[in-house]
């Protein structure tokens, strides 16, 4: 059972700590935080908890005190045996050596003051384990275990297959999963949560599960999440809910009060005068933007007016230049810092009084995690600016700093069934020993995400991992395990089961970079996976500032040919943004209609009393409200618009405002079924506030055809059609297939290289999808793509709704409406440079100005 648990007094937390941390404690500390309050007595007596606070709020030693006061009591009797007692899983390397560090400090203070009061204390070790421990660190560590292990969820999964470090896990009193929030979204949270099982399985006492969370919710299944069930009965959790205890202010700035007229010139002088102008006024200051390449953008011109020390830290600067930005950052030496996401997560970074968001953080979540890295401590205000810079994100903004001020978060979803994942942990499994199916089946049901895995597909995965499928060994697929489908019983195959599994663990895809080639076969540059994930034959791109049209893909290369004279068809910045969470997006659409209805009478009082914004920022979103009521119609959480704006090329804007991830669904859907119905090729756009549809001159839509692409019935079944042949497919089977064990990305030593990974997996794919189209790795790979990179579920929900909740109005358009600007100019051109991108917004703005005139 799930129950939320109540803060404690000093008197009843002080009376649960070893005598000796206690005075520590005092010595340091004048009262004990909101987290410390909920948690310590909680995991005393043995119950699992997990604590959600603010960054600062001291939720770290929450989580360690009652473990710290257990091995204190036992060094003090002598009674610490050569074995792990404390494990402490974090998704971050750079974190476990940030903790390393704060529980050396006060361990050391202890033992110190254990030596004043003549108290006899056997040694309490701890050890960092990670894939950079070296090798004469691990053995010191096999001889001598560390009584408090700090990992990560890969070595995790490692360690509990070495025959001689498992058998020192047998006694974990403690398991603390430090940002918890960070891996319950993705798979990496879902194989942790297999290693867990797996780990409470060897356990010859009771474990105590803690986890560590910033802003999250639903809370009571992010506690389900790390406590997992036990042979079908829910494990009990304790929640620690105290994220309501810091103060926060958010607010959106926007340098323009005027977004179509100024040239990009003006806007950046706007931009980075107005960043440069906070910059100054606080101590350190922390700039967070969506792209890597904003963040180099930024420090460049901040430089060039602030003679501070400003740096920059993202994911593709070497690890040492990353290390050297965040000890700069602590010792106080930097100004400002810009950052993509690399910054995000808890790693220790010292002071920093604000916090500046460039455009959307997208979800209410990551604005709130985010903008917590600001007043570091718990009675200090998180100060938070959001600046934007266009009216669809002013919009965005204004909507998410007053829901995170409120605190309605946006619910996370934690992925179910990964095939991919399981097949890591079946491997893992039978390395340890041999298993019944049933045990083995019931272990994997306690992990939360696997609690409704049938019988038959943990079948069908055993059925591939023991090489039943003898025509892939062709394609070097060969058997991990043996499985006796009489007998009900599986093990390990062969001495080659551990190495592989050693060297091949793990859920996250090497990231690389695709070659870009003409066809004539000279290379010209490259783009992201990610980029080229999303390219569709006859797509038109820029790199190099140059145009090129992509043909096909070869390994790891795309073959293209350059086109002078025509226009893009895919912004190259595409694949960096992050997607807007359906939740929020709700939010925007009733925002929408609330708007709406004040248009006529206080919109403006409304917008500056209950959003918070100031009146140029008011008067801002109230022009582009009016604009767009008087050109067209306002889609909103009661009204989807359709505008049909039919010239050379014939434009289907889609005003379905529930974020990219469910709108790409949809929109594939639709371009398959358009595409059918009309024998044409269909070109696709999509972002967060909806999609456009684009057919060749002389194919249109009539009403009643838009109007049928709506049914239910066979959407999924459309969408898998509609992956058939892309690109990806072609990827997203690759990172299946080598999580799956099918594809080794290491053999005996050997790195195997992307390029050749992809070769493989292409000709497995086409196998597949001929003779087993219902073969686990496949069936997968749809799997990830339809709910983790897309959103069907909450697609088909906002589909289910229309019709009843929400009227379609179809409305033709002579241009693109101000809503559907963004989308025009995503599909009209790859905007190479900014200017390009204003100029087609200011002749855009100015034919919608010229049909309604001066009617503001």
């Amino acid at each position: 059972m799930i129950i939320y648990g109540k803060p404690y007094s000093d008197s009843e937390i002080l009376a649960v700590m070893h005598p000796l941390l206690r005075e520590w404690f005092l010595s340091k500390f004048s009262s004990f935080t909101p987290p410390q309050r909920f948690a310590i007595v909680e995991s005393h007596l043995g119950r699992n908890v997990l604590i959600t606070s603010p960054t600062g709020s001291g939720k770290t030693l929450a989580a360690f005190i009652s473990s710290l006061s257990m091995l204190l009591q036992k060094a003090e009797k002598s009674e610490l045996s050569d074995e792990v007692h404390v494990v402490y899983v974090s998704p971050l390397k750079a974190l476990n050596n940030d903790i390393r560090k704060n529980l050396e400090e006060p361990l050391r203070e202890v033992y110190e003051l254990a030596e004043k009061k003549g108290v006899e204390l056997q040694e309490i070790r701890l050890a960092v384990r990670t894939g950079d421990t070296d090798a004469t660190e691990r053995q010191k560590q096999m001889k001598k275990p560390p009584h408090i292990l700090i990992t990560t969820p890969e070595t995790l999964a490692i360690t509990l297959c070495s025959p001689k470090f498992s058998k020192a896990l047998r006694n974990v009193k403690f398991l603390i999963v430090d940002e918890i929030h960070a891996m319950a979204e993705n798979k990496r949270g879902v194989h942790l949560s297999l290693s867990i099982e797996r780990l409470q399985r060897i356990q010859l006492g009771k474990m105590v599960r803690i986890g560590l969370s910033a802003t999250i919710a639903p809370l009571e299944e992010v506690a389900r999440f790390l406590v997992g069930i036990e042979y079908g009965v829910e494990r009990d959790c304790v929640v620690a809910d105290v994220t309501f205890d810091k103060k926060t202010d958010i607010k959106v700035v926007s340098p323009l009060s005027d977004f179509f007229n100024l040239s990009a010139e003006e806007i950046n002088e706007r931009l980075y005068d107005t960043i440069a102008e906070l910059v100054k006024k606080s101590k350190t200051t922390l700039i967070f933007t969506n792209t890597r390449s904003a963040t180099e953008r930024v420090v460049y011109y901040l430089k060039k007016r602030l003679n501070e020390p400003i740096r920059a830290h993202h994911s593709s600067l070497s690890k040492e230049v990353r290390l050297e930005v965040e000890n700069e950052l602590k010792e106080g030496k930097l100004k400002c810092v810009v950052s993509s996401t690399s910054l995000e997560l808890g790693i220790d970074i010292g002071y920093i009084d604000l916090v500046i968001l460039l455009g959307s953080p997208k979800s209410i979540n990551r604005a709130l995690q985010r903008i917590g890295r600001s007043g570091h401590r718990l009675h200090e205000v998180s100060i938070g600016r959001i600046i934007v810079l266009d009216p669809d994100d002013l919009v965005e903004c204004t909507v998410l700093a007053k829901e995170a001020m409120d605190r309605n978060l946006d619910r996370i979803k934690i992925p179910e069934n990964c095939l991919d994942v399981l097949c890591q942990h079946v491997v893992g499994m039978s390395i340890e020993k041999k298993w019944t199916v049933d045990e083995a089946l019931a272990l994997v049901r306690n992990a939360y995400p696997y609690r409704n895995l049938t019988r038959d597909e943990f079948i069908s995965v055993l059925r591939y991992l023991s090489g039943e499928f003898s025509e892939l060994e062709r394609k070097n697929v060969y058997a991990k395990i043996w499985f006796d489908e009489r007998e009900g019983a599986f093990g390990r195959r062969g001495k080659m089961a551990r190495p592989i599994y050693y060297l091949n663990v793990g859920t996250i895809p090497d990231e690389v970079a695709i070659g870009v080639i003409t066809k004539e076969g000279k290379m010209v540059g490259k783009v992201e996976e990610e980029f080229a994930e999303r390219l569709v034959a006859g797509d038109i791109f820029v790199l190099a500032g140059k145009t090129f049209r992509f043909l096909k893909s070869k390994g790891m290369n795309i073959i293209v040919e350059e086109v002078e004279g025509e226009k893009p068809t895919v912004p190259s910045w595409f694949s960096e943004q992050l997607p807007l969470s359906y939740d929020l997006a709700l939010r925007i659409q009733k925002f929408r209609g609330d708007l709406e209805r004040r248009l006529e009478s206080d919109a403006i009082e409304w917008l500056i009393e209950y959003y918070g914004l100031d009146e140029k920022t008011a008067n801002a979103i109230y022009r582009f409200f009016v604009e767009q009521k008087l050109f067209s119609e306002i889609a909103t959480d009661k009204k989807l618009l359709i505008e049909k704006f039919e010239g050379d090329k014939n434009c289907y804007f889609f005003h379905t405002l529930i974020g990219r991830r469910a709108n790409s669904a949809i929109s594939r859907v639709f371009a398959y079924r358009v595409g059918l119905m009309k024998n044409c090729n269909v070109q696709m756009v999509v972002n967060d506030n909806g999609f456009a549809l684009i057919l060749p001159p002389y194919k249109f839509l009539n009403d009643a055809e838009i109007e049928s692409l709506f049914l239910i019935p066979n959407f999924e079944e459309h969408l898998i059609r509609s992956l058939d042949h892309t690109e990806l497919l072609r990827r997203r089977f690759r990172h299946v297939a080598v999580r799956s064990f099918m594809i080794l990305r290491n053999y005996l030593g050997r790195e195997k290289s992307v390029w050749k990974q992809q070769l493989n997996a292409d000709a497995i794919l086409s196998f597949l999808k001929r003779y087993y189209p219902d073969f686990p790795v496949l069936k997968e790979t749809f799997r990830e793509i339809m709910e983790d990179s897309m959103d069907v579920r909450n697609a088909i929900d906002y589909l289910s709704r229309i019709g009843n909740e929400i009227e379609i109005q179809i409305v033709r358009t002579p241009y693109p409406s101000p809503f559907a600007f963004n989308l025009f100019v995503l599909g009209e051109e790859d905007v190479v440079l900014m200017e390009d991108r204003r100029k087609v917004l200011k002749e855009l703005h100015e034919k919608v100005m010229s049909i309604i005139g001066g009617g503001i």
